[in-house]
């Protein structure tokens, strides 16, 4: 402390009692200044830009810069005090606590940022968001100690040896667990299929895609029950998404017309049918054009397709039947059949007799 015989002679201000106070309260009051104007000017910049992640960069800086800003300074008051050994590396250790934490809550920050704007506009990061932030917290938070701990000279290569070994033993033990939450995330990131879709598993089953979770994802049978299956098993496998690239869905109807029909007309009764069915039907896209293609002679019929379109998947039901309904009467109102299959047998000559034995003896037994 100075004596008071130096504070009456005036050398009280070169005492570095005094200017370490002083620059400490004059280096954070700068520096928080500098720091108002040039957060304030970065998010004019990321306002003016398209870019929605400098936002969540220029949110995520305000806490860490003040925690520099504060163990700078008080880095500096301890190298200007004329302190003990050990008093400056206690001002060391303080620093590199405070920077690490700073990096962490930036991380962390960031991170959390991150997650937000991708789980407003995608239902499955929203159920597995809270397990993504928790396992990101703690790789930042585990990274930080380390980084820590090598910053005031404590060896961490026994450390990271005893993770290698515990985070294998822990992959080994959850290892159908990792396999299905990769393959949840690896569906979160490539999109193939999205809560509300329509799909068509490899094994035949059929519904709406209800949840993505961690672990398995949740699928609406028609029948209103709920199929679970892990995610690893529905990532590795075929799968038919009736939503994608449009919900729109085009369906074909196979009819048969007998042989000695007018082709032209039952073209044109068709096409008549099918734009009625698209413009009555709720569930079928108005402005579509049906298609009608002829594809050869079968066994007792012409047969042609007609192709039709439906808004999505459920109105495909309701667009058939009513096709199939509507031109099975249009039909029958123009004189256009639909035959019955039929068979005919030939028989050689010499075996007509003996099928007439058969029959008459069978007659009257």
């Amino acid at each position: 402390m100075p004596s008071l015989s130096s504070l009456i002679s005036g050398d009280w201000a070169a005492s570095p009692w005094f200017m370490a106070p002083a620059v400490l309260v004059l280096w954070v009051a700068v520096f928080l200044v500098v720091k108002k104007f040039v957060l304030a000017a970065m998010r004019r910049v990321a306002g003016s830009t398209g870019w929605a992640w400098d936002d969540v960069l220029v949110h995520a800086l305000s806490t860490p810069l003040l925690i520099a800003i504060l163990s700078s300074g008080l880095l500096l008051f301890g190298r200007i005090l004329p302190l003990d050994p050990e008093w400056d590396r206690t001002f060391d250790v303080l620093f590199a606590f405070s920077i690490v934490l700073a990096l962490v809550l930036f991380a962390d920050s960031t991170t959390r940022g991150a997650l937000d704007r991708l789980s407003a506009g995608s239902p499955v990061m929203q159920g597995a968001r809270g397990l993504i932030q928790a396992g990101a917290r703690g790789i930042i938070i585990g990274i930080g100690l380390l980084i820590f701990m090598d910053s005031v000279g404590i060896s961490i290569t026994p450390i990271l040896a005893s993770l290698g070994v515990g985070s294998l033993a822990v992959a080994l033990a959850l290892q159908d667990t990792l396999v299905n939450l990769f393959a949840g995330l690896y569906m979160v990131a490539d999109k193939p299929i999205e809560p509300g879709h329509m799909i068509r598993l490899p094994g035949g089953e059929e519904g709406y895609v209800s949840k993505i979770g961690w672990r398995s994802t949740w699928i609406r049978m028609p029948p209103n029950s709920m199929l679970v299956i892990p995610n690893a098993k529905l990532a590795g496998g075929i799968i038919i998404n009736y939503d994608l690239p449009q919900r729109e869905i085009a369906l074909t109807v196979p009819v048969g017309v007998r042989y000695d029909s007018d082709l032209g007309k039952v073209e044109r009764v068709t096409l008549e049918v099918a734009r009625e069915v698209h413009r009555s039907v709720d569930g079928a896209v108005a402005g579509a054009e049906p298609v009608v293609r002829f594809l050869g002679f079968g066994e007792s019929s012409i047969q042609f397709n007609v192709g039709l379109r439906a808004r999505d998947f459920a109105g495909t039901a309701d667009v058939r039947h009513e096709f199939v309904k509507r031109v099975q009467a249009r039909f029958r109102q123009e004189g256009i059949i639909v035959p019955y299959p039929v068979r005919t047998l030939d028989f050689p000559p010499g075996h007509l007799e003996g099928l007439k034995d058969i029959l008459g003896g069978g007659g009257r037994a």
